[in-house]
């Protein structure tokens, strides 16, 4: 083993560079790398200079192929995935009432002391506004005052809107049916499903009408029974029957619009029938 040259310097590359604090070290190269790289590499080339200004200055240039997902993985997050999905399902169903549930628990039975005309009027003194809002009726006649023919709303136009409206308050009254006996039933809405109408009748009785197969009339107001000051944004006026007196007057009492309901074409929940195009179809002929 030799030693080291008497006139070698040795260097401890352990010791701390010899600098000031807060000065500022500067490393720098007179010569790139990238472009020397570049043109050392396609020195083959007759011009590798124009090689590195067309191909490579100025532009990003992906070194290697990015990282990719396995196919564990992925089935791995998609399973993830509908789980979560099935989860946020599972929660927002569980206040949901099931149709069977609602039946034993006897959501929509009502009691015979329940089942009277006059406590359902409100509900549809209620409907007769949303009509009104939801039609866009006038007030009154901007000449003199009273309502006239001229100020009614077409009613071509009424019908896209009418057979996604909610009828829950509106007064229906079977015109035809294959079922005799119905014939002539008029009664205020409490609940409609997807094949009946729930009513309350004028002789405090609760009647399920079938839409199969019957045609129902149904009136809205000729002119809006809400007040003039009323806008989209304001909620619809509520009857406190604690303070104020329950209305008797129904929309069969005032100027009204009457149009007929083909049962057989409107066999849907209300909620999908608001979302349903309809397209138009011949008359049933029951």
């Amino acid at each position: 083993m030799t030693g080291p040259k008497p006139d070698a310097t040795t260097l401890d590359i352990y010791k701390e560079l010899a600098f000031t604090p807060g000065q500022t070290v500067i490393l720098s190269s007179f010569v790139p790398f990238t472009p020397c790289f570049v043109t050392s590499s396609a020195s083959q080339s007759s011009d590798p200079a124009k090689i590195y200004a067309e191909r490579v200055r100025g532009r990003k240039i992906l070194l290697e192929n990015p990282a990719k997902a396995s196919r564990r993985s992925k089935e791995k997050e998609e399973k993830q995935k509908r789980r979560k999905e099935a989860k946020e399902k599972r929660e927002k169903n569980k206040f949901i009432l099931k149709r069977k549930e609602a039946k034993v628990k006897g959501i929509w039975r009502l009691e015979k002391e329940q089942a009277r005309f006059e406590l359902f009027v409100p509900l549809h003194h209620l409907w007769m506004g949303y009509m009104s809002e939801l039609m866009g009726l006038p007030q009154s006649s901007s000449v003199s005052g009273v309502p006239t023919l001229k100020d009614a709303p077409s009613a071509v136009g009424m019908h896209p809107k009418l057979v996604k409206a909610d009828f829950h308050g509106s007064i229906l009254t079977v015109k035809q049916s294959k079922c005799p006996s119905l014939v002539g039933l008029s009664g205020i809405v409490i609940h409609e499903t997807e094949n009946t109408f729930r009513i309350v009748t004028r002789d405090n009785k609760e009647k399920l009408l079938p839409k199969q197969n019957t045609i129902f009339t149904f009136a809205i107001p000729l002119f809006s029974t809400l007040p003039s000051t009323h806008t989209p944004e304001t909620p619809l006026p509520m009857i406190n029957s604690q303070s104020e007196s329950i209305p008797t007057t129904t929309v069969l009492d005032i100027p009204h619009l009457e149009f007929d309901l083909y049962g057989n074409q409107l066999r849907f929940r209300s909620a999908e029938r608001a979302g349903r195009k309809f397209k138009p179809k011949e008359t049933i002929e029951l």
